[in-house]
Order: structure tokens, then sequence, then C-alpha cells
């Protein structure tokens, strides 16, 4: 299946990226020093070097290569590889642990949905993007992964089996016993087994996607506006108020015009004070309502 040689060629390249990966200080954007040929014009280089990975339209032929973000934001059908899964799996035992910070977890959302944008295919709904995300999270080293009841309750997604289905027959996940109380499944997508850190902290950073501060979105909301308001949180903690439009698009699932739409139900719902994209540069700017605004319903929307 299409999904699943995508998925082979994305944990083949990560395990390049690990075996060969620079130290920090000697990697550069390698789109400017080819003279930015492979993206239409932007406002230039900006942001941090990253690693992208890029296919041609045709799906054989895909490049790894570091990119500056405004660069990999820039090029068409590309994917930033998160850091999680470019890390070793088993870390020396002599590392120091690393202190938690309050942006771990947004990172580490951001990050799988970058990942899930690629890994996914272009019609996967946004019920089961979120339902990808919570099993990639939660899912164990030999990628199994069970979620209770309740907390499928939570997400609005108890008893939805065709949402599962849905992943099963794009071939990321294996569904065992749809009528379990305990819902169990095995990822069939092996990049997601190189994940780290450990299972624990990611079990925070699912735990942290099911209610992402600062947005406060009511859980009957559908879930195209709950993932949005996801992504949006995901960029405020770990990067302002602000990121490029074809990539809050991309982790959405949707077109710029419809990822638009989904902004304006936000600011109608008062998860959103406002939102505006600088058609220049295609920077798409938000402000989350207060808390005590976001509570409530209203129609109108944000001029933009």
């Amino acid at each position: 299946m299409a999904s699943s040689a995508r998925s082979a060629a994305l944990a083949h390249l990560a395990r390049h990226a690990r075996a060969d990966a620079l130290p920090a200080y000697l990697r550069s954007c390698q789109c400017r020093l080819q003279g930015c040929v492979w993206h239409p014009r932007h406002r230039g280089c900006a942001g941090p070097v990253l690693l992208a990975l890029t296919r041609d339209r045709s799906g054989r032929t895909w490049r790894l290569t570091d990119a500056c973000a405004a660069c990999a934001a820039a090029t068409s059908h590309t994917a930033v590889v998160p850091e999680t899964l470019l890390s070793p799996r088993r870390p020396a035992p002599s590392a120091p642990a690393r202190p938690q910070r309050h942006t771990d977890e947004p990172q580490r959302v951001r990050e799988m949905l970058t990942y899930l944008a690629s890994a996914l295919g272009c019609v996967t709904s946004a019920a089961a993007r979120l339902l990808a995300l919570q099993c990639a999270l939660r899912a164990n080293a030999h990628g199994c992964v069970r979620l209770p009841a309740g907390l499928l309750r939570s997400m609005r997604l108890n008893r939805r089996i065709e949402v599962w289905q849905e992943l099963a027959q794009d071939g990321w996940l294996e569904l065992t016993d749809p009528r379990a109380v305990f819902l169990q499944a095995r990822l069939l997508d092996d990049a997601v087994l190189d994940q780290a850190p450990g299972r624990s902290a990611r079990r925070r950073a699912a735990d942290w996607a099911l209610k992402p501060a600062p947005f406060t979105v009511a859980a009957a909301a559908h879930p195209a506006d709950r993932l949005a308001a996801l992504v949006l949180a995901a960029h405020t903690i770990t990067a302002g108020t602000t990121a490029d439009m074809a990539v809050v698009a991309r982790l959405c699932g949707h077109s710029p015009q419809q990822t638009q739409v989904l902004l304006d139900r936000l600011v109608a719902d008062r998860t959103l004070s406002a939102w505006h994209l600088q058609r220049d540069t295609d920077e798409v700017h938000w402000q989350p309502a207060p808390p005590h605004r976001a509570l409530s319903r209203r129609t109108d929307t944000c001029a933009h």
C-alpha cells in the first residue's frame, strides 16, 4: 500500500539521519546553498535549521536535507522530520537526565503532528488524525497501544469504529478486537517505534493534547475544530503566536482556504479572540481568547 511504502521510506531515511547526524553548529540551510531553487521566492532564510523530507510529485524520489524553517515551509511536498524520531533508541548510561520544561509536551505534540502529516494519507479525517496522535504517543516499544473507553469518550470517539477502520485501511495500524472494552491496536508504522524519550514523557504529551492550554475547546466541538486548536496551541507555546499558513494547513489536513474557515469558527466559538493572515509573507497570526471568554459561544467572526 502507498501508506506502508511511505512509512517504510520515512523510517529508512530517519535511520540514515541518526547515523549521519552532524553537530548543530555544523548544520546549515542546504536550500540556501543551492540558491533556493527548491521553492518559490519568499522573504528569505529564517528560523532554526531543521531536517526536511521532500518527495517529488510521483513519489519515487525522496530528498532528506537540512533546511531552515522558512525554506522548509515554502517547499512543496515537504515535512519536517521530528527530533523525537532522530534520537537514538538507547541514550548513553552516563547521560544526565534532562530537566523537564513546560514546553516539552507541546513541542512533542507538534513534532508528532508534523510526522503524521507525512505518514497519513492526505484525505485522512481530523478525527482519525487525533486518534493516530494518541496512539503514536501512547504506544509501547512494540508498537502496541490500548486506549480505555473513558479516554475515547473524552475525545468523542467511543464506539466510533469507523475512525479506527480509516487508519486500518490506510495501512497505519491493525485493530485487534473492535468489540473489546479496551480497544487495542498494533501500529504498522515502523518509524513510530524509534521514538524518544520514554513512554511516560510521551504519555504526558498525549494528556496535554486532550486539553491543549492556553486554548479551551468544547468537548463537543467538531474534530476539525479541535485539531486546528491543538495545532495552534502547540505553536503558541513553542513558537509564539505565528506560523506559516502552509504549515498550519498541512498539520490540520486541509487546504489554506479551508483552514481559514476553521480559524473563523474558532473565533466564533471564542477559542480565539482574533486571527490575521499577513499575505505578503503568508504568515498567520492569532490571539487566544481569555479563559473566561472561551466558555461561551457567539457567531461573530474575525475580520481578516
